[in-house]
């Protein structure tokens, strides 16, 4: 495994008021945290349970860190991914060597698919996170992290079924106990604070939301365990937030991250975490779609209020739509693209509804072009 940097970042220590550093698990091995439990879990089958082979069930990132590991270790493997999975991630997974077979529309039924397989062939079903060589895998990320920052006073991670927030607390639990840990999970798939509450593993009913690494209907058992005696906090954070965060990485830290590495981040930058002090943010994972980066991006823009849409009804005569244009450009706001409309059932005769997108400085800028715009007779009420 690569040792993975931690660095500082200017952007959210101002922000925040704290001392906020990176763990970039984006630049591990096939871009995630992932090949660190699976490759421990796979060197340590014996070589009758090597001649077998190993199965494996992922949206991405388990994939490739399977396939590579066992590619390492010389070993057979299959993946089988929901038939929804990123192209990028689908290829990436083959070019490690594994044999890549899509099923079912999420990952819970892929992996009752690799489940079955495993029964029928006898190869050794790699869990993405439900099993302690996975959890002491992951756990090698807090031991370096105390390593890297060594006054730590806080460690944030992203939270899906819960292998790498447990081996994390475990490793801060050994080397810097006062340390606090937290785990952030995003809104749409958040398994977790209903099983802590209940004391046991409950799965969730349903999930919405972008970050696809950390949606998990059903914590681990082996990860339940950890997570609910050494972990501090879990919280959520938004659809919203979690874009916000990713442009900022993009934007600012020059680091690409996919929306589930961000969750993080998204949790200390809407107030989610007390980062009073020594703050070390995990960034799990930057396996992410360019197509998805881009409708990302641009979600992340209009969250930060960098970018408005505005529907606006303008004379249709010559020079109605210069007219407007040069007020959105006195205004300081670039505009990116027009649409007209001239069949809009509140139009009346003479007039046409334009639709325009553009680049605002932010919501103080984006309320400041609603007004002008509004006093110049183009918004109604």
């Amino acid at each position: 495994m690569r040792r993975t940097p931690v660095v500082a970042s200017r952007v959210l220590s101002e922000q925040l008021s704290a001392d906020v550093w990176l763990k970039c698990e984006n630049l591990q091995r096939t871009g995630s945290f992932k090949p660190r439990g699976a490759y421990l879990r796979i060197s340590r089958l014996d070589d009758e349970q090597r001649s077998r082979g190993v199965v494996a069930a992922s949206a991405g990132n388990h994939a490739q860190g399977v396939a590579w590991s066992a590619t390492q270790l010389g070993i057979a493997s299959r993946v089988y991914m929901p038939v929804g999975a990123s192209i990028p991630k689908i290829s990436a997974t083959r070019s490690y060597g594994a044999e890549v077979i899509l099923q079912g529309e999420t990952v819970d039924e892929a992996l009752t698919a690799a489940h079955a397989h495993a029964e029928e062939s006898g190869a050794v079903l790699i869990h993405p996170f439900d099993h302690p060589d996975i959890v002491a895998g992951q756990a090698t990320v807090g031991t370096e992290i105390i390593e890297q920052v060594p006054d730590v006073d806080a460690i944030v991670v992203p939270l899906g079924g819960g292998g790498l927030l447990a081996g994390i607390a475990a490793a801060a639990a050994v080397h810097r106990p006062d340390t606090r840990v937290i785990g952030v999970q995003a809104a749409g798939a958040a398994a977790w604070p209903g099983s802590l509450q209940a004391g046991e593993p409950t799965p969730v009913g349903t999930m919405d939301t972008m970050a696809d690494g950390i949606a998990v209907a059903r914590p681990g058992a082996v990860p339940f365990a950890h997570v609910s005696e050494l972990v501090d906090d879990v919280v959520t954070v938004s659809e919203e937030a979690i874009s916000t965060a990713l442009l900022l990485m993009v934007e600012r830290a020059k680091l690409v991250v996919e929306p589930a590495g961000a969750a993080a981040v998204a949790a200390v930058m809407s107030g989610q975490v007390d980062v009073s002090g020594r703050v070390c943010v995990v960034l799990s994972g930057g396996n992410i779609d360019p197509l998805l980066l881009t409708h990302v991006t641009t979600h992340g823009l209009s969250a930060a209020g960098r970018y408005l849409t505005v529907t606006a009804t303008i004379s249709d005569s010559p020079g109605g739509l210069m007219e407007f244009l040069a007020l959105l450009r006195d205004l300081g706001a670039s505009v990116v693209d027009v649409t007209h409309s001239r069949v809009a059932g509140s139009l009346r005769l003479g007039e046409v509804q334009v639709t325009v997108s553009a680049e605002t400085r932010g919501p103080d800028h984006q309320s400041e072009v609603r007004e002008a715009l509004a006093q110049a007779g183009f918004l109604r009420s």
